[in-house]
C-alpha cells in the first residue's frame, strides 16, 4: 500500500492492482492500477488533487451497476465512492439529501417508513444516489428527475459547484453529467411527507416484489443491459428473437427477463460484451433496429 499525501485514516488508504470485479454488480473486470474508496468529502477532494498531480486518468465508481469494465482494468486512480453516505431529512421542506455513496434502495426505504412518498419506484435499483442521478435511473414509469431537485458536483479546477435541474440535461437514462468530467458529491431530492407510513412501506414493498417477479436477481448482473427504443421494449424484441437462455461462455441472456444478460459464474467481460453484439446483431436484422447500450462500458475491449 501507498500513502496518500494528505494524512488519511487507515481503511481509506490507495491500494495497487485491486481486481474490480467485486466492485461490479458484473462481477467481471480486470484490476485498478491503483484504487482509494473515500469515506469524506475531505478524502474525495485529496485523492482526486493527488490524481491530477500525478497526471493520471481518474475514473469514479458507484455501486458499479449499469456497468462493463474491461478484463484489462482501468489505468490510473479508480475513486469508489460507494461507502461514502450520509441522509439528511428536511422536515419543512419534504426535501432529502443524501450522499453519492448511499445506496437508493436504502435511500427509498428510509423515505418509506417517514411516510415520504416519491421513491417507491428506486427500492429495486442496485445503485448509488450518484449512479441514479448521473443516468436518471427509473422504473415503472418513474425516474430520478421526477423528483430531483439540485446537486452539488466537485471537479478539480471549480472545486465545489451546485448544479438545478435546469443544468442537467436530463433525458432517458442520461444527464449531462455523463460527458462533463465532474464528481457528483450529493442530491437533495423532492418528496412528499405526511402519509402514512405503512401505507408507504406497503407500496414501496410491492414496487419491490413486481420486480423481483420480472426480473432475475439470483445471478450477476449489471440490470437492464439496452435502452428501450419507441417502439416496443428492449426485452420483448430480444425474446422475440428466441434468444432468452442464449449463451456465449458463462454469459447468458436471462431467461426471466430477455434484457438481462447474467453472468452464469467465471464469464470474462469479453464474454458479456461479444454477448451484446450478438444480440444487436440478430435484432437489428429482423427489426431493423439496433438496440442502444444502457450499460456504460469502460476500459479496453477486443475486437468483436
Amino acid at each position: 500500500m501507498d500513502n496518500l499525501t494528505n494524512p488519511w485514516e487507515v481503511d481509506s488508504l490507495l491500494r495497487s492492482q485491486v481486481s474490480l470485479a467485486p466492485f461490479t454488480t458484473f462481477r467481471v473486470g480486470g484490476p485498478a492500477e491503483r484504487l482509494v474508496l473515500p469515506r469524506s468529502l475531505e478524502q474525495l477532494q485529496a485523492s482526486v488533487s493527488w490524481a491530477k498531480e500525478q497526471d493520471l486518468p481518474l475514473t469514479f465508481l458507484g455501486a458499479g451497476s449499469n456497468l462493463l469494465i474491461s478484463d484489462q482494468g482501468l489505468p490510473g486512480l479508480v475513486i469508489c465512492t460507494r461507502y461514502w453516505r450520509h441522509t439528511q431529512f428536511d422536515e419543512a421542506t419534504g426535501q432529502v439529501t443524501a450522499a453519492a455513496g448511499e445506496p437508493l434502495p436504502t435511500l427509498a426505504w428510509k423515505a418509506a417508513k417517514r411516510g415520504w412518498r416519491g421513491l417507491e419506484w428506486a427500492v429495486g435499483i442496485p445503485g448509488t444516489v450518484g449512479g441514479a442521478v448521473v443516468m436518471n435511473a427509473g422504473a415503472h414509469g418513474a425516474c430520478t428527475a421526477d423528483i430531483f431537485h439540485q446537486a452539488q458536483v466537485f471537479d478539480s479546477i471549480q472545486g465545489i459547484t451546485a448544479l438545478e435541474p435546469e443544468d442537467m440535461g436530463f433525458q432517458y437514462r442520461t444527464s449531462v453529467l455523463q460527458v462533463q468530467p465532474q464528481l457528483l458529491v450529493q442530491a437533495t431530492f423532492q418528496l412528499e411527507p405526511g402519509h402514512d407510513p405503512q401505507v408507504v412501506t406497503a407500496d414501496t414493498l410491492a414496487d419491490l416484489e413486481q420486480r423481483r417477479a420480472t426480473q432475475p436477481y439470483d445471478l450477476p448482473s449489471c440490470g437492464s443491459v439496452f435502452r428501450n427504443p419507441t417502439s416496443h421494449s428492449a426485452g420483448w424484441l430480444v425474446e422475440q428473437c428466441g434468444l432468452k437462455g442464449y449463451r456465449i461462455g458463462n454469459a447468458q441472456v436471462a431467461e426471466r427477463h430477455a434484457n438481462f444478460i447474467l453472468n452464469r459464474g467465471g464469464a470474462s467481460a469479453a464474454d458479456i460484451l461479444r454477448l451484446i453484439h450478438y444480440v444487436q446483431d440478430q435484432v437489428e436484422a429482423r427489426w431493423a433496429l439496433r438496440l442502444k447500450p444502457e450499460v456504460k462500458m469502460l476500459g479496453e475491449f477486443p475486437p468483436v
